[in-house]
């Protein structure tokens, strides 16, 4: 465990809130974002399931004073990994969106790379171990 810093918890807790309105959004609006972006509706339905779950573990990261350094490593490895996926999903050709769905696609890969930039960098300002 590991004191986090303020940067640390404030950038969590953008990842949560960020996370958590793209879950709500593809989770229970996925019918209408499929058709607005050109994404398979179980696509976004399912990443939106995925995002509820991982909202809420950031989330409960970013409300705790001390953290588990191997926890917020995932976290910054998986926003890293889910950038590369993004970008990947598109070059891949397994899915066709249209401008506005390749668009949000690039934006929302974006976001998630700088999550895991400033996460990485609240990770390294934060204070040493702390017994548990």
């Amino acid at each position: 465990m590991i004191d986090a810093s303020t940067f640390l918890r404030r950038a969590l807790l953008a990842d949560s809130i960020f996370s958590g309105v793209a879950a709500l959004g593809f989770t229970f609006g996925a019918s209408a974002f499929a058709a607005l972006f050109n994404l398979p509706e179980a696509l976004l339905r399912e990443t939106g399931l995925f995002l509820i779950a991982y909202a809420a573990l950031v989330g409960w990261l970013a409300s705790r004073a001390s953290v588990a350094k191997a926890l917020v490593l995932l976290v910054v490895i998986g926003n890293a990994a889910w950038t590369v996926g993004s970008i990947a999903l598109l070059l891949s050709g397994a899915v066709s969106p249209n401008l506005a769905g390749a668009l949000m696609v690039v934006a929302q890969a974006i976001a998630t790379g700088v999550f895991a930039e400033l996460q990485y960098v609240g990770l390294r300002r934060s204070g040493s171990a702390v017994a548990a």
